[in-house]
């Protein structure tokens, strides 16, 4: 499998030989499978003592003459605390128990958070197979609506030394400043009160060598070694490889 070999400047060089990394057969269920395992899973329960913190009686009584009994009253057996009372006249609502307002959950989540596990071959499989979908131009463009073409691998000598110079040399390779460039928004709608205020997309992810130590504004730029799974999850991101990062991983495979 060929791709094509861009200067420093954008500017098409040769044809390159990949690694073997990029025939991997596509398992994009292993893929998903890999991401879910991977994720941190945030363990969620109610505090304890959660609708049970104000004082109201147990079983209400209907006997005759019985002291708080509901006799005569016409109402359940619901456990009640006395918001007022004025002699043997009580005023109460229901406490406690579900179904009341403010009483306790019948099932409240009980703070486990299961994991998932995926076993060493499966995540070797999957994490090739989204490395390979970075090289095929289906996937793609099934995740990029408004492509509608692509050269995929895009693969370059070595970074510019300048985050002017790289933004001029991505915009020579991908022809799509909306996909490559980071875009942040303003979401629509009442998610804006809700901590979810702006909307961005990933854009290009860059990967370099071990060696080829780069951090501009604007850009996901990752050493080979340090690519998680999310990074490249959904598949089909566009991803830009430098010559060295490819050398690394043909050492993986």
């Amino acid at each position: 499998m060929k791709a094509t070999l861009y200067s420093p400047d954008g500017k098409k060089k040769s044809q390159i030989e990949l690694p073997k990394i990029f025939e991997t057969a596509i398992r994009e269920d292993l893929v998903k499978k890999y991401f879910e395992a991977d994720k941190l899973i945030q363990p969620y329960a109610s505090d304890p003592e959660a609708g049970k913190r104000q004082s109201a009686s147990g079983t209400i009584s209907h006997k005759r003459h019985d002291w708080k009994g509901h006799y005569g009253r016409g109402i359940s057996r619901v456990p009640r605390k006395t918001m007022s009372r004025r002699g043997t006249q009580f005023n109460w609502v229901g406490a406690n128990v579900p179904g009341t307002r403010g009483g306790r959950r019948a099932h409240p989540p009980k703070g486990i958070g299961k994991e998932k596990k995926i076993n060493k071959k499966e995540m070797h499989l999957a994490f090739n197979s989204a490395f390979a979908a970075t090289a095929n131009s289906k996937i793609i463009l099934s995740r990029y609506s408004s492509l509608e073409k692509i050269e995929a691998p895009s693969v370059i000598e070595s970074l510019p030394a300048k985050t002017k110079l790289l933004t001029k040399v991505l915009k020579e390779i991908f022809k799509n400043d909306k996909l490559v460039f980071k875009n942040k928004t303003v979401r629509a709608g009442k998610g804006k009160t809700r901590g979810r205020k702006y909307k961005s997309n990933a854009g290009v992810l860059i990967i370099t060598g071990k060696q080829e130590e780069k951090k501009m504004k604007g850009f996901d730029i990752k050493p080979s070694g340090e690519v998680v799974i999310a990074d490249l999850y959904p598949l089909g991101r566009l991803t830009l490889y430098t010559q060295k990062s490819l050398k690394e991983l043909e050492d993986k495979k």
